[in-house]
């Protein structure tokens, strides 16, 4: 029987830390790793559990800390999210042919940040008493939200290039990450 240890799964150890690190510092709304390591995690991790777990773990450690540290890190809608990421982690389950191009990388970006707009979006405007619950309300609420997109979209960008990216260059470098 195999070892859950493995390399990767030390990867996927320190991408929840690094996720959890930068989820508590301050950053701008919605410029966060938790995207990109999700669908990283979908097209690399060995075990499709361990894939659809990691962004999870980052997100719940991270809302932890922020609760302990701010008393904002738990809230109303953190099922939805954390459903879309694990959604994300299922997207990113396409790519894990080892011969992934760069262009189905960014597809896959593209459509994770999109997926993630439109559910939590749609989510916020379900709960909230900010909007009307008509199609008005609706349009106001993504609306209102395209800033954020724009920050979800671009921090999926550079942090899938750099995950993917370094990743790819460890593989070559260090055999030990290489795909079993």
């Amino acid at each position: 029987m195999r070892t859950i240890f493995t390399p990767r799964f030390w990867l996927a150890f320190a991408l929840i830390i690094g996720g959890v690190a930068w989820r508590v510092s301050p950053h701008p709304w919605n410029f966060a790793p938790v995207g990109a390591i999700a669908l990283f995690a979908g097209a690399r991790f060995e075990r499709r559990w361990l894939a659809l777990v990691t962004p999870l773990l980052t997100m719940f450690a991270g809302d932890t800390l922020l609760q302990m540290l701010t008393g904002n890190g738990y809230h109303s809608l953190m099922p939805v999210i954390y459903a879309t990421y694990a959604l994300i982690a299922v997207l990113g389950m396409l790519l894990r042919d080892p011969k992934t191009t760069f262009f189905a990388i960014g597809g896959c970006v593209l459509a994770s940040a999109t997926i993630f707009y439109v559910v939590t979006n749609f989510a916020v405007w379900l709960t909230s008493p900010m909007y009307a619950k008509n199609g008005a309300g609706l349009i106001a609420c993504y609306v209102a939200a395209i800033p954020f997109f724009g920050n979800t979209l671009v921090s999926d960008a550079l942090f899938s290039a750099a995950l993917f990216g370094l990743f790819a260059m460890a593989e070559r470098v260090i055999p030990v990450f290489a795909e079993p």
